[in-house]
């Protein structure tokens, strides 16, 4: 018997585009299914947890986070899974880490020369560099430069995302959003 459909929980928009082209990008069948859902923020995991155990199909939820809202997602996981206690646990009820959020994970995995050319495919090169020189980041290492750069206009982490999610060669995907498409594929 097939698992219950799986709703996938994601922190934000830039979290949906870029699990939705990795999928893509993955095969057929990688979400067959399963629904993902734009939190509007890690807070709201819960109350869409909540929203879940009292619907009358049942559903299995899966999701990401990001390692410093950790303790929000075992909090609401507790409630369903007395199990759940330490990072560790979430895994294997479908929740899976990113170290620091899903921008780094897709800044490291796509590189440093990967993300300048990504930038200037997008004509931000420009303005990353307009960035760069501000004198509050003109010292900062790049990776937070770039990880600053791509969440400072609206749309822009969706962009970055979607486009990073297409450009990274499928032997790196991010091990969190890999581990987070295993488990919805069951």
């Amino acid at each position: 018997m097939p698992p219950p459909p799986t709703v996938v929980l994601l922190e934000g928009r830039s979290d949906v585009v870029a699990l939705a082209s990795f999928a893509r990008r993955r095969g057929a069948g990688e979400l067959d299914g399963a629904e993902l859902v734009d939190l509007g923020g890690v807070t709201n995991v819960r109350s869409h947890l909540d929203r879940l155990s009292i619907q009358p199909t049942p559903s299995r939820a899966a999701g990401l986070c990001d390692r410093g809202e950790v303790d929000v997602v075992v909090r609401a996981l507790r409630r369903f899974h007395p199990d759940v206690q330490v990072v560790g646990d979430l895994p294997g009820h479908g929740f899976f880490v990113c170290d620091r959020d899903l921008e780094d994970e897709l800044i490291r995995a796509l590189g440093i020369p990967g993300c300048m050319s990504l930038l200037d495919r997008l004509g931000l090169g420009a303005r990353f560099a307009t960035f760069c020189r501000q004198p509050a980041w003109q010292s900062q290492p790049i990776t937070d430069q770039l990880h600053r750069f791509v969440g400072t206009t609206s749309g822009r982490k969706e962009l970055f995302a979607g486009e990073a999610a297409c450009a990274i060669p499928l032997d790196r995907v991010p091990a969190p959003i890999a581990g987070l498409l295993d488990y919805v594929r069951g």
